[in-house]
Formats: structure tokens, C-alpha cells, sequence
């Protein structure tokens, strides 16, 4: 093997990063995705919950053992640890490319916001961001379930 395709193959499926999530069953649940998957996760404080929560252990159950967990306590200090080369995908019901339609690499970066209120403006404005389509309505899917949903994209087109 290539020393190329070695460096390739260590990186993480995918990062899913949660910018101030705010319901400990939802993280519960996203780690448990990222868990199945491979994928690292991130989560940028301030958190609306503690990590030591009763509903958050209930969500990730055992399955926190098989996630890389990388706490990071602002945006800035997330983005002090991107590479030159790492790309960031920004997920938002403002976007207008849809999730299916990039083409993910292998490391790739997928950021979520907060619950209520969705990635900041300035944050997203600054980033490609992409969308989970929602032909019923709504505001807005479950975090946990727009997390799965993108991860496991990355994962049916990497295979």
C-alpha cells in the first residue's frame, strides 16, 4: 500500500461537529452514529447540558467507548486545529445546495448548530453549507437525525 492511501485510510470516515448543542439526547444519539460509522465528533461549548447528564448516557449508552469524542471550547479554537486542506461543510434549512449533491472526502468536516436556532449567520455565510431537503415542511429536522443523515452519506459515497 501507498504511503498515500495508508494516510488516507487512517482518517476518520467523516467529523461530525455540533456547535453548542444544547439536548443531551442528541448528542447521545449522534455519538452513537459516529460511533457505528467511525466518524469523530466534535462538540464546541458551551453545551446545554453536562456531559455527565442521566439523558445523555441513556442516548450514547455503551457506545461511547468507540467514539473519538474532541471537545473544542469556541469555534476558533476548533479551527486552530484545521489543516490547510480540511474542508468544512456547513448544514443549514438556509442553504440551497442540497447534502447529496457534494462530493465528500474522507476527514471531511459536517457542522450542525444549536437545536433552536441553527448555525450562527456569520458562521455559515463563511463556509459551503448544504441542506437536508424537507418537501413536507417544517422548520427544521432533529439534530440527531440531520447528523445521521449526512454522515451516512459520506458513507454511501465512500463506501
Amino acid at each position: 500500500m501507498s504511503a498515500d492511501v495508508l494516510e488516507a485510510t487512517a482518517l476518520p470516515l467523516c467529523r461530525v461537529v455540533l456547535y453548542s448543542p444544547e439536548k443531551a439526547g442528541n448528542v447521545g444519539n449522534v455519538a452513537r452514529t459516529c460511533a457505528v460509522l467511525g466518524a469523530e465528533l466534535h462538540l464546541i461549548r458551551p453545551y446545554g447540558f453536562h456531559l455527565q447528564d442521566r439523558e445523555f448516557a441513556r442516548a450514547v449508552m455503551d457506545y461511547l467507548e468507540g467514539v473519538t469524542l474532541i471537545e473544542h471550547d469556541s469555534w476558533t479554537a476548533l479551527q486552530a486545529t484545521l489543516t490547510p486542506e480540511a474542508r468544512v461543510w456547513a448544514f443549514s434549512t438556509h442553504a440551497s445546495q442540497l447534502y447529496t449533491d457534494a462530493e465528500y472526502q474522507r476527514g471531511d468536516y459536517l457542522l450542525f448548530g444549536p437545536e433552536s436556532r441553527g448555525l450562527p449567520v456569520w458562521l455559515r455565510g463563511a463556509l459551503p453549507s448544504l441542506k437536508l431537503p424537507q418537501p413536507g415542511g417544517g422548520r427544521s429536522l432533529n439534530l440527531a437525525v440531520a447528523a445521521g443523515a449526512a454522515a451516512f452519506e459520506v458513507q454511501r459515497q465512500l463506501g
